[in-house]
């Protein structure tokens, strides 16, 4: 072959070569904008579900704001609460939308628990008080200034003005801002959180109320604020090990301030959290992983009935437990005069392959255990069992002081029932009141019970 064609053929080769690789860079960008479509359609379409939500809860509290008739307003406070949550789903959508937005993702977890629990003090004579209408009115108006800046936003957003970013792109800002270094441009959520009207203080009984935050639990009432060392000690002689060994690696803050500790043990790591009022144990647990079980799931609750009693947990009694990965978790409660505590709950998670503790959770009992007036009945079980559903077999009943969502508690009968597919129910009865005031479903396999 001469060299002429040789070169021609070397020529031909490398020609087709980089049309070959100019094909596949092609395919590749127009595959990356599509994807690039797609991910963009995805946010502009969770934007608009957000938009719209939010536009829809503005309607929704300005009716209930509106409302006389007891079944109407527990009928839209209902509806208030379902576009609130409409709106937080949409928002969860979008990319680092829960920390960017983080205003608008408080306001409408508050707004629609508000409304919600707004319903508990409905009667035949009164829906709910003044004051309430007017801060479901100063809701409305907030809802209504938010679903405008959403609606401009939207608007750019159609029209190509603005785009919604990826992931990396907001991951890289907000990496940015944590380091101080200048990236320009910025998210167009920004004008969202910048331009977000005044809420009003909520005072209500459920988890969002204000009058919640930096309430001291009744159990470090009055203790003295600790040091590290006195923590460190607290963690050591809590689990019968060396101080040394714990190393200090967080100090979080809240209603319940504490020091974290790591130690290195029996092949895993534990963690434990000790209030830095009081070095009460808050927290423990350990990333060890637990082997085939060698015990069963009736001594690992005794195990950890026992190491309570150890620790000064007295009429503790167990209420419902949950095996995963070869470690038992189960629940216990106090038990006042033949009154279950609920509020007080205590956690103890036991490894059923060597019977060691390896998790333990305090906070609720920490929280509101104390001296309690526990009032008597006004309301007999067998009164109260009239209130259970005629298709419910009930299969147990006992006293019950059960949380609100807030600061308050409730004494209710409580009955375990069985419904007709087999499954277990239970219902709650103000013992006061003789009214419904909880129901709650047991989800019961072979790990455990699981109470929803």
């Amino acid at each position: 072959m001469s060299k002429q064609k040789i070169r021609v053929l070397t020529a031909s080769f490398l020609a087709a070569a980089f049309i070959t690789t100019a094909g596949f860079a092609i395919q590749g960008h127009v595959r990356a904008a599509q994807y690039r479509r797609l991910l963009d359609n995805g946010y502009l379409y969770a934007f608009s579900e957000l938009t719209t939500a939010a536009g829809e809860l503005e309607t929704a509290l300005t009716k209930v704001s509106h409302a006389t008739s007891p079944a109407l307003f527990a009928s839209l406070c209902a509806q208030a609460y379902s576009k609130a949550q409409a709106a937080q789903t949409a928002l969860g959508q979008l990319p680092y939308g829960n920390v960017e937005l983080e205003q608008t993702a408080a306001f409408l977890a508050r707004a629609g628990d508000y409304a919600m629990a707004l319903t508990q003090g409905t009667s035949t004579d009164l829906v709910c008080s003044d004051e309430h209408r007017d801060t479901l009115r100063q809701l409305s108006q907030a809802a209504g200034q938010l679903s405008l800046t959403l609606e401009t936003l939207q608007a750019q957003l159609n029209s190509g003005a603005i785009r919604p970013e990826d992931l990396k792109e907001a991951q890289n800002r907000l990496a940015a801002q944590d380091s101080d270094e200048q990236i320009p441009g910025g998210s167009a959520f920004q004008s969202v959180e910048s331009d977000f009207p005044e809420v009003p203080t909520l005072i209500y009984d459920g988890p969002f109320s204000e009058h919640l935050d930096g309430r001291t639990p009744k159990m470090l009432e009055g203790l003295p604020q600790v040091t590290e060392e006195e923590a460190r000690q607290a963690a050591a002689s809590f689990l019968d090990l060396r101080p040394e060994v714990f190393t200090l690696t967080t100090r979080s803050e809240g209603n319940l301030p504490a020091y974290g500790f790591t130690a290195l043990v029996d092949g895993g790591q534990l963690y434990i959290q000790v209030t830095c009022q009081g070095r009460q144990i808050l927290e423990l647990f350990t990333s060890r992983t637990a082997g085939t079980p060698t015990i069963s799931r009736t001594d690992g609750c005794k195990k950890a009935a026992d190491f309570l009693r150890a620790k000064g947990y007295s009429h503790m009694s167990p209420s419902y437990s949950m095996e995963q990965d070869g470690v038992l978790s189960v629940n216990f409660a106090p038990v006042e005069n033949g009154i279950y505590c609920y509020p007080d709950l205590v956690k103890v998670s036991v490894a059923l392959d060597t019977g060691d503790i390896v998790g333990f959770e305090s906070a609720g009992y920490l929280t509101h255990h104390g001296h309690r007036d526990l009032p008597s009945p006004a309301v007999d079980a067998q009164t109260a069992q009239t209130l259970v559903d005629d298709s419910l077999t009930v299969l147990s009943h006992q006293l019950a002081l059960i949380p609100t969502g807030g600061e308050y508690e409730v004494l209710c009968h409580e009955f375990k029932c069985q419904a007709q597919d087999g499954s277990h129910v239970l219902i709650y009865v103000n013992a006061q009141t003789g009214k419904q005031q909880h129901i709650l479903l047991l989800l019961e396999d072979e790990s455990g019970t699981l109470v929803i």
